[in-house]
């Protein structure tokens, strides 16, 4: 890239010297790292069969703003993909990353999404080995879409997955549930509406490391799209159980609540981003409990249910003494955020 390069063109996709300077000069030089050859179509990693099993996962991220309060779609990506890593009980390892720019879209902008991947990507412990770049016509794109996969290593004795729920298992959330879906939509300034709030964005491994150490942790899924009652359905048809949660135990914020009154969402549903959901034996949930909080990322955790026998279906214990059937997500709660 030149200095008088200000956005992508066309040609920065196509194979020849902008390409390369733009792979060498802005990628390589935020991503640099033993394993990243950017003259080589495939990375080399070493495994140590010793160390336990492959764990692989892949993800697709589009945004919009893709820069939000709290973080960009570039470290968006890395915490998605690792955080599917961790809550499948394995230390995220290497990753892949595939962007698709569209042509314009403005360098520095690009210079800080790739900033931000490399930053969370150190914090986490997780290499970038591989990636690859195309450049569409303007119009055609959202500015830029990521492709992320990962690769994690996992104890072969850790058994984690909805068919090992039970009648009286304690579910729990991480932290306030919400806060990505708002931040998002409060960027855009839409409705007229403005906040402070930031996505909650970040890496699950700390709490779900403190977690695998339990006997009794079942499963744990990041509440991303859906949210988290579609995490508890997704218990509901794996297990065939039922799942009780308690209205006046499930952490909102504040301005979450606020926004969802005014517009009719249902916090529920809404995307999180840096958070867990973990179901464990109903004699450890304090346990957990106390294992989550006394993590940063853990501080508002909360015991926020139950899994019971009948009826095999999400019910909300309302704050008024009520019960409210959460029936499965068919529309989009809010246009797309993750």
């Amino acid at each position: 890239m030149t200095q008088q390069d200000t956005h992508v063109s066309l040609a920065h996709g196509n194979g020849g010297r902008f390409m390369r300077e733009l792979i060498n000069e802005l990628f390589a030089r935020h991503l640099a790292n033993p394993y990243l050859d950017t003259d080589t179509d495939a990375a080399v990693l070493p495994w140590n069969p010793a160390d336990g099993e492959l764990v692989f996962t892949t993800d697709s991220f589009t945004v919009q703003p893709i820069e939000f309060p709290g973080g960009n779609i570039g470290s968006l990506a890395v915490h998605g993909t690792t955080n599917d890593l961790a809550v499948a009980g394995a230390i995220p390892k290497y990753l892949s990353l595939g962007v698709l720019l569209e042509e314009g879209l403005e360098f520095a902008v690009l210079e800080r999404i790739v900033a931000g991947i490399a930053e969370a990507a150190r914090e986490i412990g997780v290499v970038v080995a591989a990636g690859d770049t195309k450049v569409v016509r303007r119009g055609e794109g959202g500015g830029i879409y990521l492709n992320t996969s990962g690769i994690g290593v996992k104890d072969p004795a850790l058994d984690l997955g909805i068919g090992r729920v039970r009648d009286g298992d304690a579910v729990l959330v991480s932290g306030p549930i919400g806060d990505h879906g708002i931040a998002v939509m409060l960027a855009r300034e839409q409705f007229g509406l403005r906040g402070d709030l930031k996505s909650d964005a970040a890496s699950v491994l700390p709490l779900a490391r403190e977690l695998v150490k339990l006997p009794g942790l079942r499963f744990m899924r990041d509440p991303t799209r859906g949210g988290l009652a579609t995490v508890a359905h997704e218990i509901v048809q794996g297990s065939g159980l039922g799942v009780v949660l308690a209205e006046a135990r499930v952490p909102v914020r504040d301005s979450v609540q606020s926004v969802c009154e005014m517009l009719g969402y249902d916090p529920y549903f809404l995307a999180c981003e840096g958070r867990i959901v973990a179901v464990v034996a109903g004699d450890e949930a304090d346990r957990a409990l106390a294992a989550m909080q006394a993590l940063p990322s853990g501080r508002e955790a909360a015991i926020i249910g139950r899994v019971q026998a009948q009826p095999a279906r999400v019910i909300l214990e309302t704050s008024i003494g009520g019960e409210r059937v959460l029936e499965e997500l068919e529309d989009d709660p809010l246009p797309r955020i993750c």
